[in-house]
Parts: C-alpha cells; sequence; structure tokens
C-alpha cells in the first residue's frame, strides 16, 4: 500500500507545476514547513532562507512530507491539511474522466497519533482527496472550498479572489484608544501553467502606540508602508491617527525547468531568523526583479530594486522621489540533508535615477565592479547557514560585513569605526519538553556603530527613510525569546520577550545608529562600542492568542508592553494596551523595535 501510494503522489506532483504564486510573508505555513523540515528530516525543493516561498513548492513539499515513515502527531496532520486547504489550485488539473475510483484520506485510529489510507469508490469526475469542498457554500458561488471566496479554474487558467480584514482596537494605559482599520482584496492566478500574478491592496487606517507614533515622526513614513496622511476619526476623539495604502503585485514566469523570474512591487526576506541582517520585510514595499535558478543543491537569487532615497514628505509639494538602486546575489547549497550553507552580496548604489548597467550581471563579485567604478558605491558580503540537529532542533545564523581591517578586528582591536559589521545567531526547538507542538526560538542579533552607512547618504542601506534590514538600523545588541503553541485545534498562543541595548544620536551628532547619517559625520575614529551616544534599553514583551473561527479567519487578543529606559531620563518610556479583534486571511505584524 505504502508503495503505491508514493507513487501515487509522484504522479499527483508531476502535475504540479502551474501555481508559482508566492504565500504572503508572515504566513502560518513559513513554521509549518519549518517545523516539519526539522522533525523529518526531509529535504525540501526550496531553501528556506529565501522568502517568500512559492506556493507550488510547499504543496510539494506537504505532499512528500504527507508519505514519510516518520512519526507524525494529529497536530502534524492537521498542519498538512491546512496547507492543502490553503492552496487548492494544485489539485484542480487532477480530473481524469478515465478514473472510476479514487484514495481519499480517512481517520482510523483512535490514539490520534497515526492515520491510515483506505480506498473508497467515488464518482466520475471528483477530484482528487487532497482538494476539500465546503459543505454550505454560500448562494451556491462563494466559498465552495474553505479557503476561497471565489475561485474558478479552466484547463489553462485559475484565479483566486479573497477579502482581506484586519480590524484591531486596544486599551492603552497613559494613551488614547488605539486601532487597526484594514480592509482590502487577495487576487491570484495563472495562464498556461507558464505566467502567473498576484494582486493585493489595502487601504488601512490606524493610531498606533505612543512609540511607533514618534518613529512615525522621525522617519516620515509608517513601519511596513511608507506613505501616510494625517487621519483625523469621526467616532473617536482623535487627530493624530494615520491613513496609507498597502499595494503590492508581481507576474511570473517559468524561464525553463530550472529558472523562475518574477517582476513586481513588493518586499521580500532573507534569513531563517525573526529578524535579518541581510533583507527583511520591516519597511516599505518596492519595485523589483527576481530570478531564481535551482538545481540539484543549489539554489540562486538575484535580485534587482529601485528604492527612494527619501520620504514622499521630506520633499514640498508634490514632486518625484529621488531613486536609488540596490542589486542582491544570495548562492545557498545543502552540503547535507540537513546543513546548508549560502553566501550574500549586495551593492546600494545612487545614478541620479539611472540605474548602473554594470551591475545587471547575474553572476559576478559585486565588490570587483564597484572599485572598477571607483569604490563610490555601498557594498556588501555576507554568510548564513542553517543546521537542523536530533529532528528537534535548528541553529542558524547570519554574518553581514560591510567593512572592516584584519588588523583592527582581530589584533588591535581598538574599536576602529570602519570595522562594521553585523551579527545574527539563534536556535529553535520544536516540541519542546516532549509537549507537542510546543515550539521555542532564540535569537542574538548585533550591528557595529555606522554597519549599512554610507559616506553618501543616499546610498545608505536604507527604502523611504527605513531600514531594509533590522528595524534598529545599527549600534544594537539584542536577544529575542518567542514560543509558539498550538493549544488545539483552533487555539494558537504565542508569547514573546524581547530585550536591546543600543544608542541614540544628542542633537546634531551622529553616534553610527542613524543609517540616514553619512558616516564621514562620524564622532571619533576609534573606541567605537555597541550602545554608544545615549545609551538606552529597551524590553518588549507580548502575548497574541488567536481562536480559528473557520480557515484563515481568526479571533485575536494581544497584550503589549515596552519599557524604554534611558541614559536621559525625559527620553523614558512606557507603553502597555491590551485588546483584539478579527482577522480575515491576513498575517499579524508585530512592531517590536
Amino acid at each position: 500500500m505504502r508503495v503505491l501510494l508514493l507513487l501515487c503522489i509522484f504522479n499527483i506532483s508531476s502535475y504540479l507545476f502551474g501555481q508559482k504564486t508566492g504565500l504572503p510573508l508572515g504566513d502560518e505555513a513559513y513554521h509549518i514547513m519549518d517545523r516539519l523540515e526539522i522533525k523529518t528530516s526531509v529535504v525540501p525543493d526550496f531553501h528556506s532562507s529565501l522568502k517568500y516561498h512559492l506556493r507550488e513548492d510547499v504543496i510539494n513539499y506537504a505532499l512528500r512530507i504527507d508519505t514519510v515513515r516518520t512519526i507524525l502527531s494529529i497536530k502534524d496532520r492537521r498542519d498538512l491539511f491546512y496547507i492543502f486547504r490553503d492552496n487548492n489550485e494544485a489539485f484542480t488539473g487532477l480530473v481524469s474522466s478515465e478514473q472510476n475510483t479514487e484514495s481519499r484520506k480517512v481517520y482510523t485510529d483512535s490514539s490520534q497519533t497515526f492515520y491510515t489510507i483506505t480506498e473508497e469508490t467515488e464518482a466520475r469526475g471528483q477530484k482528487k482527496s487532497y482538494y476539500f469542498t465546503s459543505r454550505k457554500p454560500i448562494l451556491k458561488h462563494f466559498y465552495k472550498t474553505p479557503a476561497n471566496l471565489w475561485e474558478l479554474d479552466r484547463e489553462d487558467f485559475y484565479i483566486r479572489v479573497n477579502p482581506i480584514i484586519n480590524g484591531k482596537a486596544f486599551a492603552a494605559k497613559d494613551d488614547n484608544f488605539l486601532f487597526l482599520n484594514q480592509r482590502g482584496v487577495s487576487i491570484r492566478g495563472g495562464i498556461d501553467r507558464k505566467v502567473f500574478f498576484h494582486t493585493s491592496i489595502l487601504e488601512s487606517q490606524a493610531r498606533f502606540a505612543d512609540y511607533v507614533r514618534n518613529q512615525i515622526t522621525e522617519d516620515k513614513a509608517v513601519p511596513g508602508a511608507g506613505f501616510f496622511k494625517t487621519y483625523t476619526s469621526r467616532i473617536v476623539d482623535i487627530e493624530d491617527a494615520h491613513d496609507f495604502l498597502l499595494a503590492q503585485g508581481y507576474v511570473g514566469f517559468n524561464i525553463s525547468k530550472h529558472v523562475y523570474a518574477q517582476f513586481g512591487h513588493g518586499r521580500n526576506f532573507i534569513g531563517d531568523g525573526y529578524r535579518s541582517m541581510f533583507l527583511s520585510d520591516f519597511g516599505n514595499n518596492y519595485f523589483y526583479l527576481k530570478l531564481n535558478a535551482r538545481i540539484w543543491k543549489f539554489h540562486y537569487q538575484t535580485l534587482f530594486a529601485e528604492l527612494n532615497s527619501l520620504g514622499a514628505r521630506d520633499l514640498p509639494g508634490n514632486q518625484l522621489i529621488p531613486k536609488k538602486y540596490t542589486a542582491m546575489h544570495h548562492l545557498s547549497y545543502n552540503i547535507t540533508k540537513n546543513l546548508n550553507i549560502g553566501i550574500f552580496e549586495a551593492v546600494i548604489f545612487n545614478r541620479n535615477n539611472n540605474f548602473e548597467l554594470q551591475y545587471l550581471n547575474p553572476i559576478i563579485l559585486y565588490r570587483t565592479v564597484e572599485q572598477a567604478l571607483g569604490s563610490a558605491d555601498n557594498a556588501f558580503v555576507g554568510l548564513d547557514f542553517k543546521w537542523n540537529l536530533f529532528n528537534r532542533f535548528q541553529l542558524y545564523g547570519q554574518l553581514m560585513l560591510d567593512e572592516f581591517k584584519f588588523n583592527e578586528l582581530f589584533i588591535e582591536r581598538r574599536g576602529w569605526w570602519a570595522n562594521k559589521y553585523g551579527i545574527q545567531l539563534g536556535v529553535k526547538y520544536i516540541d519542546m519538553l516532549g509537549i507537542d507542538h510546543l515550539d521555542g526560538q532564540v535569537e542574538y542579533n548585533s550591528a557595529r556603530p555606522y554597519t549599512y552607512t554610507h559616506r553618501d547618504s543616499s546610498a545608505s542601506y536604507t527604502h523611504y527613510n527605513q531600514p531594509l534590514a533590522h528595524p534598529l538600523g545599527a549600534n544594537f545588541r539584542e536577544i529575542v525569546f518567542r514560543l509558539r503553541y498550538q493549544a488545539g485545534k483552533k487555539w494558537l498562543i504565542k508569547p514573546r520577550l524581547i530585550y536591546a541595548v543600543y544608542g541614540e544620536d544628542p542633537d546634531g551628532q551622529n553616534w553610527g545608529g542613524d543609517l540616514l547619517k553619512p558616516h564621514v559625520t562620524r564622532i571619533m575614529d576609534f573606541n567605537n562600542e555597541n550602545g554608544q551616544g545615549i545609551k538606552t534599553k529597551t524590553l518588549i514583551g507580548g502575548l497574541d492568542v488567536s481562536y480559528e473561527l473557520r480557515h484563515n479567519l481568526n479571533l485575536d487578543f494581544h497584550y503589549f508592553y515596552r519599557k524604554k529606559n534611558s541614559e536621559q531620563s525625559n527620553l523614558d518610556l512606557t507603553t502597555s494596551y491590551f485588546g483584539g479583534g478579527i482577522r480575515l486571511n491576513f498575517a499579524n505584524r508585530n512592531l517590536d523595535f
């Protein structure tokens, strides 16, 4: 029976090349894929540090996991079925008029540890057992399947349309009413199994906590959104809320069996941690072209992007925002089934709104090009790794090198300003203490003063006045503790604790934490250390509890606490709030900085 099932899965997988849209960043499937890779040691076709993942890759991996000999709990099976429901376009091309019988999955083991596969006869024309239909569709045309409001499948075309809702309200200590009101729509589809598209638009009004409002005032941009307008509520007496629009979209192409291209407007993430020292999703969307080549144990990604060197509110009136550009490479290699290493490089450059054509070469060391052009640009190199151990643990890390001198870094060690680098080191522990779906994570992040900066401030590692990597920029140390517990079929509990030490700048000074300031304005050449300037300590505690009413529809409860303790007492700030709301087809985004 197992051999027959494996042959069936292999046959199914051969059809799964026609749905290469991506999972939204923050989707629960990322954690599911992560923990299943650690638990089973089954190597996925995708390399997990390059996000977002393609739905095709996630489904193919879930199908492989569904047949492994490793003992999977009932919660693991539910995770797999969540992925099957959420990406059902993978199975709509599997109907064969020649078939009268199919296999259907049926839970049969009362111990809730295993389930078996039984044969059941279905009528001609029914879809495979991985394709789930709703018992009671709305008006016969809506929610015919659990995950999608409306869907259409044809031989050479498919489309999925879903609403997006995120409504939250919070009571804050020593602050007025806080809220988040977001509504939108998401559309994805494919044509001829060669061209794929996704678009989403989200209209948002929000009154953020005081520390976020302070950051918006400083950056002149909403974290993760960029441009905003002032919003005055007609319901409550609030005048300092924000109105902003979030829109992203892309078109993807199958260039060959191993090469895939994507052209669009959005964000990307490189790394296996909660943070990234290479490229994170903290900032605003940007215009990009991405090429991915995967063959054997290698995954090579090239990313070209157009960035804003300023924000819209930095300029009077309606003016075109000056542009800058980035080109990035990441090559990862699976040394063994449990160990992956990667090499990263990036360059940020400003050419008066023109792209430097020499950086279009997808296979080259950017540092050599940058030197040939006169060393005018901001170049970076990096290393990362991921190591799964004992089917319970994952070690991961990143090293980002901006500039350094060997003698100063390892021999004289005088705190030279140009020893600029960032470090990440973390560990994940799944099924902690033998408790199913109790998963933990500890992560350390650090960036030396002036890391990511450049002598030309327009070439800093930023977009729309926001960091492209860690939200604290540079000149910091941070440790993150996170737990995730799937308490039952419906309940998800996620507490977290974050402690950071960083340096802020007195007026008119540059101690290395603000990426928008050129490093030529530094205070001193030697004796630089993390946290210099106005030394600041921040403690963040949070608790997120979700109850799933139906597929991707959740009731949420949130508690948040943040205490900022500064060397200058007038900068101290304590923030706390609690509340909740409802969320549909939307991933929670925590502003933990």
